[in-house]
């Protein structure tokens, strides 16, 4: 089984995680959904972040994929260098060795993620575009749609996301990338989203493995520009929800 993807692989956006969850009070809970998850680095990357922290913090964190057997792979946490789909790259490529020991239980190059991130964690199958969705999870204090939202068509997308948004709760934050930034500029705008303005061109520039394929690739991210007039909204990742979403 093999995902193009990195643990850490956005360090800005998980340092902005790090900063907003910073505003819980001690020992509360913290409600968290990633949505189409996949092979679960982006999971365990976001609770390394969160619980090194913030370990007063009760997180408890809905992993969601429409695939089960995606699933089943991301609950094991067991990882090898070679569990990515980019070419010559490893899925640990962007540790440190510090972050490779305290992360993983190691035998031989195969890496099994520790048990205290891997606790508090619902692996549950589901689609994003599921208006049932928030029955299913409930409200949220934070919600992470990454890297999948691309591959819709553009009145797909706007209508998933306009789903994913009903998820967190008023006051709340979502982070989503991997989207066309047309789709996501929209319907920030239309819903009254808050783009959270720090680290915006660090996050923007935070996954070189994006960045570096404009405009080769279908999948590449426009470099910033700050000369235009919605930029703050447009390259922002992060949005706090201030009012409930239209249903």
């Amino acid at each position: 089984m093999y995902f193009g993807t990195f643990f850490l692989r956005n360090r800005p956006a998980l340092e902005l995680m790090r900063r907003l969850v910073d505003q819980k009070a001690n020992g509360s809970n913290l409600r968290v959904a990633v949505l189409a998850c996949s092979i679960g680095a982006e999971v365990y990357s976001i609770l390394w972040t969160i619980r090194s922290g913030r370990p007063d913090l009760k997180v408890l964190l809905d992993a969601v994929d429409i695939s089960q057997e995606i699933l089943s792979f991301a609950e094991k946490g067991i990882y090898a260098p070679d569990t990515s789909q980019f070419v010559g790259s490893s899925i640990f490529e962007r540790l440190t060795e510090y972050e490779m020991v305290e992360m993983f239980d190691w035998e031989g190059d195969e890496a099994k993620v520790k048990l205290w991130l891997r606790e508090g964690i619902t692996w549950q199958p589901g689609d994003a575009a599921d208006p049932e969705l928030i029955n299913i999870l409930g409200p949220q204090d934070m919600v992470v749609a990454s890297n999948f939202l691309c591959h819709m068509a553009p009145a797909d997308a706007e209508r998933c996301l306009g789903n994913i948004a009903r998820l967190v709760s008023p006051g709340g934050y979502l982070f989503v990338s991997g989207v066309d930034l047309d789709v996501r500029t929209k319907v920030a705008i239309d819903l009254g989203w808050e783009p959270v303005p720090e680290l915006t061109a660090e996050i923007h520039n935070g996954d070189p493995s994006v960045r570096a394929d404009w405009p080769w690739q279908w999948w590449g991210l426009e470099p910033l520009n700050g000369r235009r007039q919605d930029w703050q909204t447009r390259y922002a990742t992060a949005f706090r929800i201030v009012r409930p979403q239209r249903q």
